[in-house]
């Protein structure tokens, strides 16, 4: 178990990794292993595991994605606690006995974060290599090493306690390169350099619908490249959604530029005045001063006598 055990020792000794110790430890018990390839020593376990799968997948539908396959199995595992005996004490069901039991039970500790971690470099071209996969991440990171936070569904990277990344995980058994996926905001540095990669550039093939008629009638006009560049740049320091609505309103007008898009997403992002402030009766001022300048002439003259 490569997940858990990083080398096996003489007998039931064991290095754990990192990972699987903070786990040990979150949840406050104590890890047993069994002789290596001495699978009779916990042969129960192996039989209620090869008996739960035939009664769980010999009637599952397909599913969608892995998200409808995680909900329908919990349901049916939740139905099998009323359906099933208890092993010890067949005149209850395992869901009666839970039952009994619930109320004796410690509360569950806060839900682990569960995570393989690897130390990754990140390539010149801003990509991180995981299962014949490639994953971009920020430019700013190009030739550093970072830590990458492996879970079922999606990885994370992250460095000096920060994340910088997220990208869903992908699944690809073929030995033919794998894919390639982009995150065209991590590449918004680079643009800033050289504008020209906007045109044929990988990572802005996926750019949203907007952005791409935006381009297309930018791309027209001498130094659109660079205006494209400095427009896209604007979701670094603003939501991209509000940004959007302003290159969308900025199209609806017909004269598109980059002035115009910030005169709209100033407009869209702009923060209601407050509201005003109620004086209490008890407060309020019985003399309202009186803005009256005359007063600093009447000290000079004052001042010019003496």
């Amino acid at each position: 178990m490569k997940t858990a055990v990083d080398k096996i020792k003489k007998g039931k000794a064991r290095d754990v990794n990192m990972r699987f110790q903070v786990m040990v430890n979150h949840f406050v018990f104590e890890a047993e292993f069994c002789n290596p390839a001495s699978g009779w020593e916990k042969g129960q376990i192996e039989k209620n595991v090869q008996d739960s799968r035939h009664r769980l997948w010999q009637v599952a539908p397909v599913f969608e994605n892995l998200d409808a396959l995680n909900a329908w199995l919990e349901r049916r595992c939740i139905e099998l606690w009323s359906e099933l005996r208890h092993p010890q004490r067949r005149e209850f069901t395992i869901r009666e006995l839970w039952e009994q039991e619930r109320g004796t039970l410690m509360a569950a500790p806060s839900a682990f974060d569960g995570f393989v971690e690897h130390t990754k470099r990140v390539s010149p071209t801003c990509l991180v290599h995981f299962d014949r996969n490639r994953y971009s991440v920020p430019a700013t990171f190009a030739n550093r090493p970072i830590s990458l936070r492996v879970y079922a569904d999606r990885l994370v990277m992250a460095t000096e306690g920060q994340e910088i990344a997220q990208h869903e995980r992908h699944f690809d058994r073929r030995h033919d390169g794998g894919k390639t996926i982009y995150d065209w905001r991590h590449y918004l540095a680079v643009l800033q350099r050289k504008p020209g990669a906007l045109r044929n550039g990988a990572p802005f093939l996926e750019l949203p619908e907007g952005f791409k008629r935006l381009q297309a009638l930018l791309g027209k006009r001498i130094g659109g490249d660079r205006e494209m560049v400095e427009i896209l740049a604007l979701v670094m320091h603003h939501d991209e959604q509000a940004v959007l609505a302003a290159v969308e309103l900025a199209l609806e007008s017909g004269i598109p530029s980059k002035l115009h898009i910030l005169n709209l997403l100033g407009r869209l992002t702009e923060v209601a005045p407050p509201a005003p402030a109620h004086t209490p009766r008890h407060l309020a001022l019985s003399v309202e001063p009186q803005a009256n300048v005359i007063r600093y002439d009447n000290l000079r003259e004052v001042r010019h006598a003496a």
